[in-house]
């Protein structure tokens, strides 16, 4: 899993609130732009896709129009990427934002020129607003823009350290998986991903590291082949 050369990051937005459990936690995000850095610095080439659970998570709302929700989902990604672009600028890299829709000056809209251009000329990429459509998931965007950029890797930086053969929040005998397929993801319905985003990246061959974005240098080690996660293979 080291021999790759462009990877798409998907990192939770959980895990970038720390135990704040809302917003952002500095010292959590610079530790993780360090390590971005550190990748970089090797020569990949990095694309990031952000969730937004740390500032909205509107499919528990029963009150508003599920449209609506998931465009409020949408601009919370726009914030979590402009203020983590930030923060990788701030340890020495140049970065660039793009959205599916126009956002003031403040993003680019997304286009896989513009984007390859970017990512060849050492730029970290943020892809943020998901799909820029209602009733997607940031995991189908991350699934989806892997495929289009031609991602070799998609490495899962979450708030749980891989696989499990349950929730481990809720299952205290569930146990952590070294290796699995997608399919087995399917038959055993083990939700790490959503539907869409597994059956997207089994049929187009993309495998994905799922790991702690917590763990002390986990972004590092996964993506330089001291796998601490889960390696999911198509």
């Amino acid at each position: 899993m080291s021999e790759f050369n462009r990877v798409l990051l998907k990192l939770s937005g959980e895990a970038m609130a720390g135990d704040k459990h809302f917003g952002f936690d500095e010292e959590t995000c610079i530790a993780v732009a360090k390590q971005i850095k550190e990748i970089a610095d090797k020569g990949k080439e990095i694309a990031i896709v952000t969730g937004g659970g740390n500032f909205w998570r509107g499919r528990s709302s029963k009150t508003i129009d599920r449209t609506k929700a998931d465009s409020i989902g949408m601009l919370g990604t726009v914030m979590n990427c402009v203020y983590m672009s930030e923060i990788v600028r701030y340890v020495g890299l140049e970065t660039s934002i793009y959205t599916p829709f126009i956002c003031g000056n403040v993003t680019d809209v997304f286009s896989k020129d513009k984007v390859v251009a970017d990512l060849k000329a050492g730029k970290v990429v943020f892809l943020a607003g998901g799909t820029g459509h209602p009733y997607f998931s940031t995991d189908t965007t991350t699934a989806l823009r892997a495929i289009e950029l031609e991602c070799d890797v998609i490495a899962m930086a979450r708030a749980v350290d891989g696989v499990y053969t349950a929730d481990p929040k809720t299952d205290p005998t569930a146990t952590k998986y070294d290796e699995v397929s997608y399919q087995e993801l399917l038959d055993k319905k083990l939700q790490i991903l959503d539907l869409t985003a597994t059956v997207m990246c089994m049929e187009n061959k993309v495998p994905t590291l799922v790991f702690s974005l917590n763990e002390e240098n986990g972004i590092v080690n996964n993506l330089s082949g001291k796998v601490t996660g889960t390696v999911v293979r198509p």
